[in-house]
C-alpha cells in the first residue's frame, strides 16, 4: 500500500484525527516556547554565550524530562492517559503566564528557568501519555504509518511553531518584553489543545484497569523499583534495545552538533546575536524539512529494507554526510547538513517508536518510553557537555564533526550487534 493510501486510511479514524490534533496544537506551542527560552539564554544582546552556557540551556531545557522519568511512567500506566492531556495544558499554560509575568518585571535568571522546569515538567507528563496512547487509537497493522504522522509532524509543527516565534520576535522585540509576549502566546495556544483532548472519551486511551496493580502512592515509593522494571523488560527485547540504543546514538550526537551550530552562528558567522538568530533558524528550518521528508521515506523503505537494515544506514549516512558537508565550514553546508540530519534522526526515531510500541506490553509502556526519554534528552545534553570540551570559542573544530562522524558509524555498528542473531540475518526466500 502508498504512503499517501495508508495516510488516508489512518486519517479515517476519528480519535485519531483528535489525539493528531492535540499533538500539532501543543507541539507547535513548544517551539514557541523553546524559541523564547533560546532567544532569552542564548541571543539576548546582553549577554556572552558559551559553549558551557549551551550545555547548561540545554540542561534546564531537557533534564526535566530525565529526572521525572522514572515518576512519569507510573503514573501514566495507572492515571487516564486521557485526563493527562486535558489537565496538563492547563498548568503549562498557567505557569507560561506567570513566567511571563516574571521575565516583564525583570526577574532573575534563577527565577525565570525554576519557572520554566516547571513548564517543562509538566510537557514530560504530557509528551509521555501521547506516546503511549497511539497504539489505542490505531490497528497494529497501521502503527508504522502512525509513527511516521505523529511524532514526525510534531516536529514538523514545532519547527513551524519556532518560526512564527521569529515573526513574533521581529514584532515586540528581542528584549525581555518580546520574551514575555512569546511566553504568553505560547501558553495560550497550548491551552487549545486541552480543549480537543476534551473531545475523546475518558477511558479511550488507556490504560486499562488491572485490580492487582499497586496503587500509585505505593508504587511512588518503589519508583526506581520501577524503571528497573521498565528497563529490564526492553533490554530482555534485543530489537527495542537495539532500537533505543540507536536513537540514543544520534541524539548525543545531535548534542554536539547543536552546540557546534549554535556557536560558529553567534561568533564566526554572523555580527551580533539578531543575525545568528536567523541563521539557526534556517539551519532548523532545513532539520524541520528533513523531518517531514522523513514521513514518506521511512515507511517506504522500511517496506524494503527492514527496520533492522534501515536504522544502521540511517546512522552511518548521517554521520558521513554531516562531516563532508560541515567540515567546509560554509553556512550553506550547514542547511544542507540540516536536512540529511532532519531525514536521518527523524527515521531513526520512528523506526524506535515503531519497535517500542511494537515489542514492549501495553502494561510496561509508559515505564519504556520513560527510558526512551531519559535517553532521548539526557544524551543530547551529555553531547553538548562534550561540546564545551571540544568546541573553540569560535565554533570552528574538524576535531568535534570528526567525533561525530566516528560516532555515528560505531553507533550502527554496535546497533546491529544489539539485535538477536535470527534478525541480523536477512530473511531466505521461499523456495518453490
Amino acid at each position: 500500500m502508498s504512503f499517501v493510501s495508508d495516510l488516508r486510511v489512518v486519517l479515517r479514524g476519528r480519535d485519531f484525527r483528535r489525539l493528531f490534533a492535540t499533538r500539532l496544537v501543543s507541539q507547535s506551542s513548544d517551539g514557541i516556547f523553546q524559541f523564547a527560552v533560546g532567544g532569552y539564554a542564548f541571543f539576548s544582546p546582553e549577554r556572552q554565550t558559551t559553549a558551557t552556557d549551551i550545555a547548561a540551556g540545554l540542561a534546564v531545557l531537557l533534564l526535566p524530562y530525565s529526572l521525572l522519568g522514572p515518576f512519569v511512567g507510573v503514573f501514566i500506566d495507572r492515571w487516564s492517559r486521557r485526563q493527562i492531556l486535558v489537565i496538563a495544558p492547563v498548568v503549562r499554560g498557567a505557569l507560561l503566564v506567570l513566567a511571563a509575568c516574571l521575565v516583564a518585571a525583570g526577574t532573575s535568571d534563577a527565577v525565570f528557568y525554576a519557572t520554566a522546569l516547571g513548564v517543562l515538567a509538566v510537557n514530560r507528563f504530557f509528551l509521555s501519555a501521547l506516546s503511549a496512547a497511539l497504539p489505542h487509537v490505531v490497528p497494529s497493522e497501521h502503527l508504522m504509518m502512525a509513527n511516521a504522522v505523529t511524532p514526525t509532524s510534531g516536529t514538523v509543527v514545532t519547527f513551524v511553531g519556532a518560526g512564527a516565534a521569529v515573526a513574533l520576535r521581529a514584532v515586540a522585540g528581542s528584549d525581555d518584553r518580546g520574551v514575555a509576549v512569546l511566553l504568553v502566546c505560547s501558553g495560550l495556544v497550548f491551552g487549545v489543545s486541552a480543549l480537543i483532548a476534551r473531545t475523546m472519551e475518558r477511558s479511550l486511551l488507556g490504560p486499562a484497569y488491572d485490580p492487582d496493580r499497586p496503587q500509585a502512592r505505593e508504587a511512588v515509593r518503589h519508583v526506581l523499583t520501577g524503571l528497573v522494571d521498565g528497563a529490564r523488560h526492553v533490554a530482555h527485547r534485543r530489537s527495542a534495545a537495539a532500537a533505543l540504543g540507536g536513537i540514543a546514538t544520534h541524539r548525543l550526537m545531535f548534542g554536539i552538533s547543536t552546540a557546534a551550530v549554535m556557536m560558529l552562528y553567534r561568533y564566526s558567522f554572523a555580527s551580533n546575536a539578531d543575525d545568528a538568530l536567523k541563521g539557526i533558524a534556517l539551519v532548523l528550518g532545513a532539520v524541520g524539512a528533513g523531518s517531514f521528508a522523513a514521513v514518506v521515506i521511512t515507511p517506504w523503505a522500511t517496506e524494503r529494507f527492514r527496520i533492522e537494515t534501515w536504522v544502521p544506514a540511517m546512522l552511518v549516512t548521517c554521520g558521513v554526510l554531516e562531516f563532508a558537508l560541515c567540515a567546509t565550514f560554509h553556512e550553506w553546508a550547514f542547511v544542507a547538513a540540516g536536512l540529511v540530519i532532519g531525514i536521518a534522526g527523524q527515521s531513526v526515531k520512528i523506526c524506535a517508536d515503531t519497535v517500542v510500541q511494537r515489542d514492549v506490553e501495553d502494561a510496561y509502556l509508559g515505564r519504556a518510553f520513560s527510558v526512551y526519554d531519559m535517553l532521548f534528552n539526557g544524551m543530547t545534553v551529555l553531547g553538548a557537555a562534550l561540546a564545551a570540551e571540544l568546541l573553540p570559542r569560535n565554533g570552528k573544530s574538524y576535531l568535534a564533526f570528526g567525533v561525530i562522524a566516528a560516532g555515528y558509524v560505531l553507533g550502527a555498528l554496535v546497533y546491529r550487534l544489539m539485535l538477536p542473531a535470527a534478525v541480523r540475518r536477512p530473511p531466505v526466500p521461499a523456495v518453490d
